[in-house]
């Protein structure tokens, strides 16, 4: 990755950090989960309300790490309009560009800004920080109703 590439990615991390978006609660969910990170603290509340299968609104609560803030953020404003199924594919793929060598140039691709989280790869511990937000998504929309973690 270039410099001004990591700087890009890093500037958009820490804007997200900062300004949050979609950060609250719905008037309304359907689905909910919490979600901890026992190892660093991170803390959050998903809220999901569906039209059918797609996720017309999702938002999160909680307090964190910039990582695990910024995450949740672009978590948010990537599966807002997403079906269920198409959701599950993008956790997949931006998993694997987490924690898989090889393949990040054509999952950054289809990662869209979810790909400035790439970098967390190279600090493993970070990664539970960048997925927590994910696994509780998860957790809402399957109606599964125990803490979510990442041990």
């Amino acid at each position: 990755m270039t410099a001004n590439l990591q700087e890009l990615y890093q500037e958009v991390i820490l804007d997200h950090h900062r300004r949050p978006r979609n950060r609250g609660t719905l008037s309304e969910p359907v689905h909910r989960a919490e979600g901890s990170n026992p190892l660093c603290g991170d803390r959050l509340t998903i809220y999901v309300r569906l039209d059918g299968d797609v996720i017309a609104e999702v938002a999160f609560e909680g307090s964190g790490c910039a990582i695990s803030t910024a995450a949740a953020s672009l978590m948010t404003e990537a599966v807002k309009g997403k079906t269920v199924s198409e959701a599950q594919v993008l956790f997949e793929r931006y998993h694997r560009i987490l924690t898989e060598d090889g393949g990040e140039a054509d999952a950054s691709r289809a990662l869209g800004k979810l790909a400035v989280l790439s970098g967390v790869r190279q600090y493993p511990v970070r990664v539970k920080c960048a997925t927590l937000c994910w696994h509780a998504l998860r957790a809402a929309l399957e109606d599964r109703q125990e803490v979510v973690t990442t041990e």
